[in-house]
């Protein structure tokens, strides 16, 4: 038997879910909605929240937030599970009859499963409330806005991790991603930095507009972006350590509109990622020297706002250890994957961590290893549905512990 609870018992009350979360995913899949923006999407959270007869409060983090608590026997502490609600600015490509009713927009990055998830393990944990069986209070934390709008951080700005919403404080949080990369079952941790700090920048590079037959009466801002972006990519190969990881990414070019016309202004803007916070200041002020140097040399002047983004996404090795444990009595240690290195995309759940210990571990989608599927962000991705009833096993055992 597990040390948790019974996992035939688990397995039972997962299977009784399946049906009606597959098509409550499909139904927020087909009716994305970007950051802050999910008000559809709270609104059925809310709805089978209720169902459930789960308190809940909404209206947080700008309006689409939805925090709900479940009690336990103990009065002391809550666990923290979190899901985000929001979709992409993406056309989608699938072709599938749950595609994106809304053109433009798509949940590309899964978060309609991550969502779907916490529903199911909510439904499940009131019936073990119901029976006496939760030891310790469960906080269920919707987030909109995790790409790029910072919801996770308005969410713990609005005391959702406090007591100051729901009746318990949070004392440890989980999280989980869908990830494309591992095969569909398999659960991916680390101890530590798990993804990056994602900052982004912008540079105005302002010259002197000219006739483009005749440079030589003008300073050119177009030059001076292109020695400008070479000279970026130096950053990360000459300044930061070769056993840190950095990225310094030139994504956005603009200058001029006409043909025989040297302009008098160029832009360029991009991302910059990071693990550690003496690599992200790093970064930063070798951004604001090489494109202020580059530019005085080419006559030219430039103006660089570097925009601080999500931190780094750490995973407390006391927590982490739990999800290893629950993994191994849940699913089996054939199903456990260290992850050995992190990925240097960014997550808002980094937010939480920063508030009490937290854990973000990584839910496979693959079919199978010679199956690929399409990546995060793609316009052909989709939630794997046969992955939802591993997710809900997962957030339930969590809660479940003492």
């Amino acid at each position: 038997m597990s040390r948790y609870n019974d996992a035939p018992a688990d397995r039972r009350l997962a299977d009784e879910l399946v049906e009606s979360l597959v098509e409550i995913r499909h139904d927020l899949h087909a009716h994305p909605e970007v950051g802050y923006e999910e008000h559809r999407t709270s609104e059925v959270i809310r709805r089978e929240l209720t169902a459930a007869g789960i308190e809940h409060v909404g209206g947080l983090a700008g309006g689409t937030g939805v925090l709900a608590w479940i009690p336990g026997r103990a009065d002391g502490p809550a666990t923290g599970l979190r899901a985000d609600i929001d979709a992409l600015p993406i056309q989608e490509e699938t072709g599938l009859p749950w595609e994106s009713t809304h053109p433009g927009r798509m949940h590309a990055c899964g978060h309609d499963g991550h969502t779907t998830i916490l529903l199911g393990a909510a439904r499940a944990l009131a019936v073990e409330s119901e029976a006496g069986r939760l030891e310790r209070p469960v906080v269920m934390v919707f987030q909109p806005a995790e790409e790029g709008g910072g919801g996770g951080r308005r969410m713990v700005e609005d005391g959702c991790l406090e007591g100051r919403v729901a009746p318990f404080k949070v004392d440890r949080m989980f999280g989980l991603h869908g990830w494309p990369m591992l095969d569909a079952g398999v659960v991916g941790v680390k101890d530590g930095p798990l993804l990056a700090a994602s900052d982004r920048f912008e540079i105005d590079v302002h010259g002197e507009g000219c006739h483009a037959a005749q440079p030589h009466f003008g300073r050119d801002p177009v030059v001076a972006t292109a020695a400008i972006v070479t000279a970026l990519q130096s950053i990360v190969g000459r300044n930061v350590d070769p056993l840190d990881a950095a990225v310094v990414s030139v994504t956005v070019i603009d200058a001029g509109a006409a043909f025989n016309v040297i302009p008098m202004s160029a832009r360029l803007g991009g991302t910059a990622r990071s693990l550690r916070p003496e690599i992200q200041d790093l970064v930063e002020r070798r951004i604001e020297e090489v494109a202020a140097a580059i530019a005085t040399a080419h006559g030219c002047r430039a103006e660089v706002r570097y925009h601080r983004g999500y931190p780094v996404t750490v995973n407390d090795p006391d927590a982490t250890d739990r999800v290893r444990t629950i993994v191994g009595d849940e699913l089996g240690a054939d199903r456990l994957v260290e992850v050995d290195r992190p990925t240097m995309g960014g997550e808002d759940f980094a937010y939480y961590g920063q508030v009490v210990p937290a854990s973000f571990f990584l839910l496979g989608q693959r079919p199978s290893p010679t199956d690929p599927m399409p990546d995060l962000h793609s316009p052909r991705y989709d939630f794997n549905d046969a992955t939802i009833e591993t997710g809900v096993r997962l957030f339930r055992r969590i809660a479940l512990a003492p």
